[in-house]
């Protein structure tokens, strides 16, 4: 039972991406190149497309062109996309092109233009089509029908990819494919982060993800929930890059794409908001404008795959007991039944394997929480005298110093471990780590007065405390 989805990512602190110049924020923008590429019945779909236009509600035409949708498209790459390239050019901005090997085929003035300007030109797949419902075999196929088509146009080999309306294959395959800088085919960070496996914890080459954007970006003037005009386009983007900016000065950098279509924000009425989102982002300092490919070799420089030591999600059930089944205290049938649990990757950290242990501890019966109570060693007891303790236990009970006791502060534990026992039926448990022994001591005192049912519940939060400090020295 394992979770394929990784909920946690960098969890509460990401690391910092040292973008060049100290910057407080990379600004990528990110012009989809489609037009050519489209579902048409010309390039052998069985509809027309239905997807990103101006025509509301639209559905596929089976077996027909659609005129209208056509010309739409072909608006991007004859008017749109120039528009695009004078600005950028203008301006001196670099942009990464996501481009359809189809579209880019068709397109050569364009294409032209995109490596006359320095702009990156990743593969934005074959065909700008749905692939959720195919196969791994035919969507591996057009991947690298799209890497050869690409490298025959271009003169270059992609190496940055994106396919968009993609499905669960997609990363693995590009990652399989090889030769890839990075994939963007993911929503879920506002940092690079490094992928090492398929999703179902099957190991794979290690593939850079700069994920990529759906929400700056001016496709939500193709859908009826988007934006209606461009100053609800520029707000957004003045919003989103005013938050990153703050964060960023706070000590916390991020990553900001922009995403674009030729034949959507090309449109006059848009375009405005898109020039005006420029200039103000150039009148700001600590602001790093890249292409993809720059974010993917600084991160590579700066941040370089390193392979986990350990991920629980994906241990054998032998290894994975030998390994944790000793954090809750000679009870290795916590760890046996945790393995059963769904777990994923967001249990391979020591709080997040920490929450599955106990999710067992908590629903056992009272009889199993007091054997693993029971299996505590008493404090500075006979099996500390005689070195029997588990190794995390005499670890933990000498960073308190309790095994150097001098004979009256033995005496007095010895005294008060009888004393605890006979009320309650377990011995003494405490966490011990960050304490003295006059605190320990104290805490001794102080408990031995409570209800069994109260000593009870606190000793237990101790074992689950004593858990999480024992996974620490395990995870990260």
């Amino acid at each position: 039972m394992r979770y394929v989805r990784d909920m946690r990512g960098y969890g509460a602190n990401p690391p910092d991406p040292k973008w060049p110049g100290g910057a407080n924020v990379a600004v990528q923008f990110v012009v989809n190149y489609e037009e050519g590429g489209e579902n048409c019945i010309l390039h052998g779909d069985k509809a027309s497309e239905a997807f990103l236009s101006e025509i509301t509600g639209a559905q596929p035409w089976p077996g027909l062109r659609h005129w209208n949708m056509e010309s739409i498209y072909e608006y991007g790459s004859r008017v749109g996309f120039w528009r695009l390239h004078r600005l950028f050019t203008g301006q001196n901005v670099p942009v990464t092109v996501y481009g359809v090997a189809a579209a880019l085929a068709r397109s050569p003035d364009q294409v032209a233009a995109m490596q006359a300007a320095g702009w990156e030109i990743a593969s934005h797949g074959l065909k700008w089509i749905d692939y959720r419902d195919h196969s791994p075999e035919d969507e591996r196929r057009d991947i690298e029908e799209a890497i050869r088509l690409h490298t025959e146009v271009t003169g270059q080999r992609p190496t940055g990819w994106y396919t968009g309306r993609s499905s669960e294959n997609t990363v693995p395959l590009v990652a399989e494919a090889g030769g890839f800088a990075y994939c963007s085919d993911t929503y879920d960070d506002e940092l690079p982060y490094w992928l090492d496996h398929d999703g179902h914890g099957h190991a794979m080459e290690p593939l850079l993800i700069i994920p990529y954007t759906l929400d700056v970006n001016d496709m939500r003037f193709g859908i009826q929930a988007g934006f209606s005009n461009g100053e609800q386009f520029f707000t957004y983007m003045k919003d989103t890059f005013d938050t990153l900016y703050e964060e960023g000065k706070d000590g916390r950098p991020r990553m900001m794409t922009v995403g674009l279509h030729c034949r959507l924000i090309g449109r006059p009425g848009r375009f405005g908001a898109l020039k005006r989102f420029i200039e103000y982002v150039k009148s700001h300092d600590k602001v790093w404008l890249p292409r993809r490919i720059d974010i993917a070799d600084h991160w590579r420089a700066t941040h370089p795959y390193k392979a986990p030591a350990l991920r629980p999600s994906t241990m054998e059930f032998e290894d994975f007991v030998h390994r944790f089944g000793g954090v809750f205290e000679h009870s290795p049938w916590i760890a046996e039944r945790a393995y059963e649990l769904e777990l994923g990757r967001s249990h391979d950290t020591a709080t997040g394997l920490h929450n599955a242990l106990c999710r067992i501890f908590r629903s056992a019966s009272e009889a199993e929480k007091l054997s693993v109570l029971k299996a505590h060693p008493d404090l500075a007891g006979r099996l500390a005298a005689a070195k029997r303790l588990t190794p995390e236990s005499a670890k933990e009970q000498a960073s308190a110093g309790l095994d150097a006791l001098t004979d009256a502060e033995r005496e007095l534990f010895t005294k008060l471990n009888a004393a605890y026992v006979t009320t309650f039926g377990f011995p003494f448990i405490i966490s011990v780590k960050g304490r003295g022994k006059d605190d320990i001591l104290h805490e001794f005192e102080k408990r031995i007065g409570n209800s069994r049912p109260q000593e009870f519940a606190t000793a237990c939060a101790q074992v689950e405390r004593i858990a999480l400090l024992r996974l620490k020295d395990i995870l990260p």
